[in-house]
């Protein structure tokens, strides 16, 4: 299994914030050739500034279909604009996890 960690410092807008993630999430979630296989986490540190975003995906097939649609075409760029010049994005093998991670 495949993963991404992305960081980044965003104090705008944070109802602007709340629906860009919530609709990419709801995206996946409809998407039947994601639902499953493309996961995507986020959280907001305790200082209301750090953001984290977590996606897995169980193959480069589903990778692509996801990166290939609509809403993430839309979210991507909007990410970059919250993040700005503090966007890092790290990916990384799953070698382990606990279960329902």
């Amino acid at each position: 299994m495949r993963g991404i960690t992305i960081t980044y410092r965003y104090d705008g807008d944070e109802a602007e914030w709340q629906e860009a993630v919530s609709s990419f999430i709801a995206a996946i979630d409809n998407d039947p050739a994601a639902a499953g296989k493309f996961t995507y986490q986020v959280a907001v540190a305790d200082d209301g500034i750090s953001r984290f975003h977590w996606g897995r995906w169980d193959s480069a097939e589903t990778l692509a279909h996801v990166q290939s649609q609509p809403y993430f075409q839309t979210f991507a760029p909007k990410v970059k604009a919250f993040a700005g010049d503090t966007l890092s994005a790290v990916g990384h093998d799953i070698t382990q996890k606990s279960r329902g991670w």
